[in-house]
């Protein structure tokens, strides 16, 4: 998470660091599972790692087409497959294992329809960024111009917009992380004077909130389920209808 706000922030600029500010770092020494448990920052939390992974493999694949000159269709496949991979099997699978049980082949299983479905909302926005800010903005087809980063960079923010509402329900439903609190093993944890009036009155408060506390683990984690047809199946195909429509009115 501290690794997507930084990669986020070097695109969006002042925007990430505010979403980091407003949505993740604690107001007081003590405070962050108290603070982070609001729907709309776990959710924000999901969004941001998503962005991060995806927008890495989509903006890589960006240089690459555009120092190629590949045509518009081939540059978009390869940016939705690469960002997809690269979001999936790392940013997922990979640093998330050990909510599978430190089985990367489990984690795998359990990401790769939540990342389809998240990478559809990234990448609709972005493509419609990409469709109609490259044709108008000069030299933004050139890697090596500012104007092509700050074209990838509202690319990106509108990819964040468009995937917010689908990590939202991806988190409401445990089919997706949420922000989390990660403190060093055996240390305790601080408490802010007057939001919290005994340690054994945060014990309770978190244990009515949706983090698991594992004796001796060194993280507090939104439990994930692994994903199921009947759920996923109708939002596959409103995700893929969003994506339809960016990339059409990129174009159009």
């Amino acid at each position: 998470m501290k690794w997507g706000f930084v990669i986020v922030t070097v695109f969006t600029g002042p925007l990430g660091a505010f979403l980091y500010v407003l949505g993740c770092r604690e107001p007081l020494p003590g405070t962050h599972e108290a603070f982070v448990r609001a729907a709309w920052r776990q959710a924000l939390g999901s969004t941001m790692h998503c962005v991060a992974g995806d927008g890495l493999g989509i903006v890589a694949a960006a240089v690459i087409a555009s120092l190629g000159h590949w045509s518009w269709g081939w540059s978009l496949i390869a940016e939705y497959t690469t960002g997809f991979l690269f979001g999936w099997t790392v940013f997922q699978a990979l640093f998330m294992k050990s909510m599978a049980g430190g089985s990367y082949t489990a984690s795998l299983r359990n990401t790769v329809w939540p990342e389809f479905l998240s990478m559809n909302g990234v990448m609709a926005g972005m493509a419609f960024v990409m469709g109609r800010g490259m044709p108008l903005v000069p030299r933004a087809d050139d890697p090596a111009t500012p104007e092509f980063w700050f074209v990838m960079g509202m690319a990106l923010t509108a990819g964040l917009l468009v995937a917010y509402p689908i990590n939202a329900w991806l988190v409401h439903r445990g089919l997706k992380h949420g922000m989390m609190t990660v403190r060093p093993r055996g240390r305790p944890v601080p408490l802010a004077s007057g939001l919290f009036t005994s340690g054994q009155a945060l014990r309770q408060d978190m244990a009515a909130t949706p983090h698991d506390r594992a004796p001796g683990r060194p993280h507090a984690a939104r439990t994930v389920s692994p994903p199921r047809a009947a759920e996923v199946g109708p939002m596959a195909l409103l995700t893929l209808g969003i994506l339809a429509v960016g990339i059409w009115l990129g174009v159009a």
